[in-house]
């Protein structure tokens, strides 16, 4: 198999014709928030053998920090392109993540919290899908997770599968034979498991940033549902967390 060699941000053309696929690298795009759980997922694409198109977005979240993890992460693994989106989605209100006059919970709550941000999954997603149509890519890499997480509607397998069935009606890719899988390789794993996925691969956690009210530096509050999470993880993983927390 041949391999593509393209650097980061290079203005090569992207755009390989579907029948071509199989003479190069396979490519995938990778969701990558500067997360514990992203970063583990763009690791596990790497390990796969994909050339990788990373994409986050600034999408008027409380923490910008994780916008600089995601940026550090990208470079450090080495992907073929990685684009930040601005998204007006915050605008919209309605979560504590983008709504500054809401409260980020600190204490384990019943239902869907006030962190879930309507619809964020199926706008990010949709995203990913027209930037897979443009470089040619077969794969989209998400790393939500339903069993060690928040319940957000978003992150569950049937959203997922109706999703992957949606974008394979609505693609020219699609259409001319090659098809765009949804790739969620952390979905049914806890966060212990997660993390130690992800040390295998060689994954530095330590500059990652999960916090849903990180600081400017990515220190972490230590008390809201991420951070809990990502503590329980590396707790049950029976490994140091390296996370830098605001008391530190």
């Amino acid at each position: 198999m041949s391999t593509l060699l393209i650097s980061a941000g290079s203005s090569a053309d992207d755009s390989i014709s579907p029948s071509r696929r199989s003479d190069l690298q396979r490519r995938a795009v990778v969701l990558v928030s500067g997360g514990l759980d992203s970063t583990t997922c763009l690791a596990i694409a790497k390990a796969q053998g994909y050339a990788v198109y990373a994409l986050s977005f600034d999408y008027g979240q409380r923490s910008s920090s994780e916008l600089n993890a995601a940026r550090k992460i990208t470079s450090s693994l080495g992907v073929a392109k990685h684009l930040v989106i601005p998204l007006g989605i915050g605008q919209l209100g309605g979560s504590a993540l983008t709504d500054h006059d809401l409260n980020v919970p600190e204490q384990e709550s019943e239902g869907i919290p006030i962190t879930y941000v309507p619809a964020r999954n199926t706008i990010f997603l949709s995203y990913a899908l027209g930037f897979a149509e443009v470089v040619n890519a077969h794969a989209i890499f998400i790393g939500v997770n339903a069993r060690d997480y928040s319940g957000y509607p978003d992150c569950r397998p049937e959203f997922i599968h109706a999703f992957e069935k949606m974008a394979n009606l609505a693609t020219r890719s699609a259409l001319e034979g090659a098809p765009i899988s949804i790739e969620t390789p952390l979905i049914a794993l806890s966060k212990a498991d997660i993390i130690n996925i992800g040390v295998q691969l060689g994954v530095d956690y330590s500059s990652t940033v999960s916090c849903y009210q990180a600081d400017a530096q990515g220190r972490a509050c230590g008390r809201c549902d991420s951070c809990r999470f990502r503590k329980k993880g590396f707790s049950e993983a029976v490994l140091v967390d390296p996370t830098r927390y605001f008391q530190d």
